[in-house]
């Protein structure tokens, strides 16, 4: 997992799938449309929504394997709740057809970051997630580009 402000993206030499990505945030304001925008084919594509917060009791851990996610809040803040999948059981088995498995978290403790315009986090396979958590006990109105990026375009040396 990563967490960081945006401007810092430049900072990770995880190569070009991962420079378009963060051209294509760079272009967004908060006015923008709710729907799918294709980057890159199926290789890179991002998804805008807009939501209400929820309370940590009703989302379940998920993680994925053929994407990494990359998670902005345009409007609003919420938090997102993390663990490495190896510390979860199995809830819902993987589905290929939706990148999604999702897991039993045996106990109430795990790493809480609370996401803010200019903020982004990233989200690999190993990392389980609990996207669009209420900050506190009041529901928010958010706005959220989640870009997701086939796992092998992303390289080390940035190539």
């Amino acid at each position: 997992m990563i967490v960081d402000r945006i401007e810092n993206s430049i900072a990770y030499p995880l190569g070009k799938a991962w420079q378009a990505a963060f051209e294509f945030l760079s272009t967004l304001k908060p006015d923008v449309e709710d729907k799918k925008y294709h980057i890159q084919g199926t290789d890179i594509f991002a998804m805008v929504s807009s939501y209400k917060t929820r309370p940590a009791d009703a989302i379940q851990f998920e993680a994925h394997r053929k994407y990494v996610d990359i998670q902005a809040v345009m409007s609003g803040s919420e938090e997102i709740g993390w663990l490495p999948v190896g510390e979860l059981l199995t809830k819902q088995p993987y589905d290929a057809s939706k990148d999604i498995e999702f897991y039993h978290h045996p106990n109430a403790s795990y790493t809480r970051i609370n996401v803010s315009p200019g903020t982004f986090v990233v989200l690999f396979p190993r990392d389980a997630h609990k996207p669009t958590l209420m900050i506190g006990n009041i529901p928010e109105c958010v706005k959220k580009v989640v870009i997701k990026i086939n796992v092998n375009l992303l390289s080390a040396q940035g190539g």
